[in-house]
C-alpha cells in the first residue's frame, strides 16, 4: 500500500509538472502569434503610406517604413526594454531592472525562461507600431536619416517611458492616479500623435500644399485603393496588438496589463463594436472611403482604454463619436498650416486623447488592484496631459534642433523631383507613371494622351 501511494504521488507530481509546462508553452504560443499578427500592422502601414504618396515618392515612403521597423527592433533590445523595467516609478531606476539589460541571462536562449523573449517581442512590435504612426504623417519631404533618428527616439525611448508610467503594473500613473488604459490609447496612440505634431510644426508643409493666399490645396494620393487596403490590414494586425495587451494566466482567468480580471471575449465585443461605430461616424461625416477606414481605426483607439469593461453599445457610441470628430480635427490642423499627409495626429493623437478621457467619463469608480486608487476622471485627465507632454516635448525640441542644423528636411529641388530619384536605385513604375504621357496625334487632330498620377 505504501509503495502504491508513493507511485500515485509520483504520477500526480508528474501530471502537475506536465500541466504546468503545458500552460507555459501555451502562453508562449499565444504571444508568438500575437507578435506575428502585429507584423500585419506594418504590412498595412507599408501599403497605406505608399498608396498615400504621389508616384514619385512611393518607394522612398516604403523604404522609410521598412527601415523604421528594422532600426526600432534592435534599439528596443539594447535599451528600450530596460527603460520599461527601470522607470515605472518615474525617473528613478527600479530594483531588478538589470534583468532587462541586454547582457542579462534572460535576454537570450534560456531553457528556464519561457516568458521574457515573447513578452519582449510583443513590446518590440508595440514600439515599432508607435514609430510607424509618425511615418505616414511626414512623407514626401523628411530626410530619411532624420526620420530614423526620430523613429528610434519615439519607438525605443519616449513611448516605452510612457508605457512604464502608465502600462506597467507598478507604473506611477496607475499607483497614484488610478490610470486605466488596457488597449494603449494613451501610452501608444496619444504619445505618438503628440510626438508627430511636434515634428510637423518644424517640418512644415509639402511644396504646393498651400496656395499664395495660404489656403490648403489637395495633394492626391496616387492609389487610394492601396491606402484603404493598407488600413484594413492594420485593423487585422490590431487583433494581435490588443491580444498582446492581455496577460495569459495558465490555469486561471486572463488579466489585463494591471492585473485586473479580464477576458478576450470583452475585447472581442468592444473592438468590433467600436470599429463599426468609427466607420459609420466617418461615413456620415465624409462619405470618403479613406476616412471611413481611418475612422474605423479611430473608433478602436477611442474605446481602447476600456475594452475590458465597457458595455458593447457604449463602445460603439464612443467609437462613433471618435470617428465623426477625427476628420474635423484633421481639417482644423490643415487650416492651421499643419500638413499631416495621412491624418495621423487626428487619428492617433485625438483618438488616443478621447480614449483616455472616455474612460474617466464612463468608467469612473472602476476598482483597482490592492490599495491602488480606482479610476477617476481627474486621474485620466492628469494622465492625458502627462502623456501628451511626454510625446510632444521631445518631438518638437529634437526636430527643432534638426531644423536649425538644416538636417530635418530634404532640399527643395529634391522634393520637387521626388525622393525616389534620389534615395532609391529602382523605379516603382517603370512604364512611365511618374511623368505625363506625350500627346498622340491622328488624322483627326491632336488627341491628348492620359496624364498619369504625379
Amino acid at each position: 500500500m505504501e509503495q502504491q501511494l508513493m507511485e500515485l504521488g509520483q504520477k500526480v507530481a508528474a501530471l502537475e509538472a506536465g500541466t504546468g509546462m503545458s500552460n507555459t508553452v501555451n502562453m508562449e504560443i499565444f504571444y508568438w502569434w500575437c507578435t506575428a499578427l502585429m507584423i500585419t500592422i506594418h504590412a498595412g502601414f507599408l501599403a497605406y503610406e505608399m498608396g498615400a504618396s504621389r508616384a514619385k515618392n512611393v518607394l522612398a515612403s516604403g523604404t522609410k517604413n521598412l527601415l523604421a521597423f528594422a532600426f526600432v527592433v534592435p534599439t528596443f533590445f539594447f535599451f528600450g526594454w530596460w527603460i520599461y523595467n527601470a522607470f515605472p516609478a518615474g525617473l528613478t531606476i527600479a530594483e531588478g531592472s538589470s534583468a532587462a539589460a541586454p547582457w542579462s541571462a534572460s535576454m537570450g536562449p534560456n531553457l528556464s525562461d519561457n516568458a521574457t523573449g515573447v513578452f519582449w517581442a510583443a513590446f518590440a512590435l508595440f514600439a515599432a507600431t508607435t514609430a510607424s504612426i509618425m511615418s505616414g504623417a511626414v512623407i514626401e519631404r523628411i530626410r530619411l536619416t532624420a526620420f530614423l533618428i526620430l523613429a528610434i527616439i519615439l519607438g525605443s525611448v519616449v513611448w516605452i517611458l510612457g508605457g512604464a508610467w502608465g502600462w506597467h503594473p507598478s507604473g506611477w500613473l496607475t499607483t497614484e492616479l488610478g490610470y486605466h488604459d488596457v488597449g494603449a490609447a494613451g501610452v501608444v496612440h496619444l504619445i505618438a500623435g503628440a510626438f508627430t505634431l511636434g515634428v510637423l510644426l518644424n517640418l512644415g508643409p509639402r511644396i504646393g500644399k498651400y496656395d499664395e493666399n495660404g489656403q490648403p490645396k489637395p495633394i492626391k494620393a496616387h492609389s487610394v485603393p492601396l491606402t484603404v487596403i493598407g488600413l484594413m490590414l492594420i485593423i487585422v494586425g490590431f487583433f494581435g496588438f490588443l491580444g498582446g495587451c492581455i496577460i495569459y494566466m495558465g490555469g486561471a482567468q486572463w488579466t489585463n496589463i494591471y492585473g485586473q480580471p479580464a477576458t478576450l471575449s470583452a475585447f472581442a465585443f468592444n473592438t468590433l463594436m467600436s470599429f463599426s461605430g468609427g466607420i459609420i461616424g466617418g461615413w456620415i461625416k465624409t462619405r470618403d472611403p479613406f476616412w471611413m477606414m481611418s475612422c474605423g481605426l479611430v473608433g478602436i483607439i477611442s474605446a481602447a482604454s476600456g475594452l475590458d469593461v465597457y458595455y458593447p453599445p457604449l463602445a460603439f457610441t464612443i467609437g462613433f463619436v471618435g470617428g465623426y470628430t477625427a476628420p474635423l480635427v484633421a481639417r482644423m490642423l490643415e487650416r492651421a498650416k499643419i500638413d499631416d499627409a495621412v491624418g495621423a495626429v487626428a487619428v492617433h493623437g485625438f483618438g488616443g486623447a478621447w480614449g483616455v478621457l472616455a474612460m474617466g467619463l464612463f468608467a469612473a469608480g472602476y476598482p483597482n488592484m490592492g490599495e491602488m486608487p480606482p479610476v477617476t476622471l481627474y486621474g485620466q485627465i492628469i494622465s492625458l496631459v502627462v502623456l501628451g507632454v511626454l510625446g510632444f516635448a521631445p518631438g518638437y525640441l529634437i526636430s527643432l534642433a534638426m531644423k536649425s542644423a538644416g538636417y530635418l528636411r530634404v532640399p527643395h529641388e529634391v522634393e520637387v523631383m521626388g525622393l525616389d530619384l534620389v534615395e532609391v536605385p529602382i523605379e516603382a513604375y517603370p512604364e512611365g507613371m511618374t511623368q505625363p504621357a506625350r500627346k498622340e496625334t491622328s488624322s483627326t487632330g491632336g488627341i491628348p494622351g492620359a496624364v498619369p498620377a504625379e
